[in-house]
């Protein structure tokens, strides 16, 4: 029986959505079961048998609703395999270097001995909701910083990792 993965996510405007979904999808391309579901919509993980949290980055804080959902679920994450992603950078550092999580990721992930973490660069594109995107986008610094093929790559090797043990 294919082991089941959830991939939480919390974002506002849709693109660590996106990254959950280009994960979970590659997750199933691997025989895993997996399911992207925003964080606040998740009742229990108790029934997954391995997670992914992502979060995206506003103004060097993790998503609300991706901190909420690890200290919520805590207990159940502690239990089984976990990974965490952040999204965010409107620039290439990500694709250019490892950048490490912010402060309370990182105790999330010393806490919870999550498998990994990874930054992955953000979107920010017209339309987006609240007054510091707006800004941002009226200075011309938004756009979509995503690499999908290093998203592809790191889900894959979660999904290597699931299979083998």
């Amino acid at each position: 029986m294919a082991k089941k993965v959830l991939v939480a996510y919390g974002t506002t405007n849709g693109s660590t959505a996106e990254i959950a979904e280009a994960v979970a999808g590659v997750l199933r391309e691997e025989g895993l079961t997996a399911e992207a579901r925003a964080a606040g919509s998740v009742a229990s993980a108790a029934s997954y048998d391995a997670v992914v949290v992502g979060g995206g980055l506003y103004a060097g804080r993790w998503h609300r609703d991706a901190r909420r959902f690890v200290r919520r679920h805590g207990k159940e994450l502690a239990g089984r395999p976990l990974w965490l992603f952040s999204s965010g950078p409107l620039d290439a550092s990500a694709a250019e270097r490892d950048i490490p999580p912010v402060p309370w990721v990182q105790k999330a992930v010393v806490r919870l001995d999550a498998r990994d973490h990874v930054t992955f660069g953000g979107c920010l594109r017209e339309g987006a909701k609240g007054w510091v995107a707006r800004m941002i986008l009226r200075d011309g610094k938004g756009g979509d910083f995503r690499d999908f093929g290093r998203i592809e790559s790191w889900a894959a090797g979660i999904g290597r990792e699931l299979k083998s043990g």
